[in-house]
């Protein structure tokens, strides 16, 4: 079964055994989709041409003899030209993507790193999942199979464009993330715990990843599957990273992310202090392999959402 996640900054595909329900083959790329997107509404040409150049290279990494589900998050759901984007894509490429609402982008998420923590021997009966991509945040709520979630439009792409430098994203974080902290503070009242705090998506595998001692080369996503960062851990990575020079920086997270990250790991240690939380459990798994899960499985409508 191969899944395709269509992201806001990453084109990632997998190959899942239906009965292990591990990883045979992947497949990622930084394509940027929303490169651009938050001063023009619009996904550019530069974008389609590197997502279509992502899609011929995994054909060639994967099995595409087998069925494929391919999925599209928020830079399509924002972009004027969404439509029309995906049916280019679709024709230069052969992949027909399906869209995800926000809500279902969590579900998915969350059915994938519950597994992966019930995989790793970590309780999965309560916990709070935060999901940072490129043009939103997922917030997911589990408690004992009741689940709240929901989208937020603050991604590390669209961030990092619009406000252009640390200093001033760390100004306006707090109001562009006041929608979250609002609707934490409602769950938390209604019940949810948020003592188990979970993080998915490039900047908290990232930030383990550097904990670890490895450079985007030398990523490991069975090593990451499991680490606990501390919120201090976050700021030592963020010091290291701006004390490189850009080709260093590209070394160490990849070509494409290394303007991204800081807005990311800048949004990650706001939701440490939004959900009162010391330390994060990261998990590698993510939208594609929840996906993957759900088509190996059968899994439709309200058994996941």
């Amino acid at each position: 079964m191969i899944a395709i996640d269509l992201g806001s900054n990453t084109f990632r595909a997998v190959d899942m055994d239906c009965n292990s329900l591990e990883r045979i083959a992947e497949y990622e790329k930084i394509v940027r989709t929303a490169d651009g997107l938050s001063e023009s509404g619009c996904i550019g040409e530069d974008a389609i041409a590197r997502i279509v150049q992502a899609a011929k290279e995994a054909r060639e990494v994967l099995d595409f003899s087998k069925p494929v589900t391919a999925v599209a998050t928020e830079a399509i759901r924002q972009a004027s030209n969404g439509a029309e984007v995906l049916d280019v894509i679709e024709k230069k490429s052969g992949l027909k993507f399906r869209v995800l609402t926000g809500e279902q982008e969590a579900g998915y998420t969350q059915l994938a790193v519950k597994a992966r923590l019930e995989k790793l021997g970590i309780g999965s009966d309560s916990f709070v999942l935060a999901d940072i991509g490129g043009g939103s945040t997922e917030i997911v709520f589990f408690r004992e199979g009741e689940t709240r979630m929901m989208s937020f439009s603050v991604g590390i792409v669209t961030i990092a464009q619009r406000y252009k430098t640390p200093e001033t994203i760390e100004r306006v974080l707090k109001a562009e993330m006041e929608p979250i902290q609002k609707w934490v503070q409602t769950r938390r009242m209604e019940g949810f715990d948020a003592s188990r705090f979970v993080a998915t998506a490039g900047t908290p595998t990232t930030v383990a990843a550097m904990k670890l001692g490895m450079d985007y080369a030398s990523y490991d996503a069975q090593k990451i599957n499991g680490v606990k960062l501390l919120r201090k851990d976050l700021s030592l990575q963020l010091k290291r990273l701006l004390a490189l020079d850009n080709a260093a920086r590209k070394r160490l997270v990849g070509v494409g992310r290394e303007d991204l990250i800081v807005a990311g790991i800048l949004i990650f240690d706001k939701l440490y202090e939004i959900l009162g939380a010391g330390e994060a459990i990261v998990v590698d798994d993510g939208l594609r392999e929840g996906v993957a899960i759900a088509e190996c499985k059968g899994l439709k409508g309200d058994e996941i959402f």
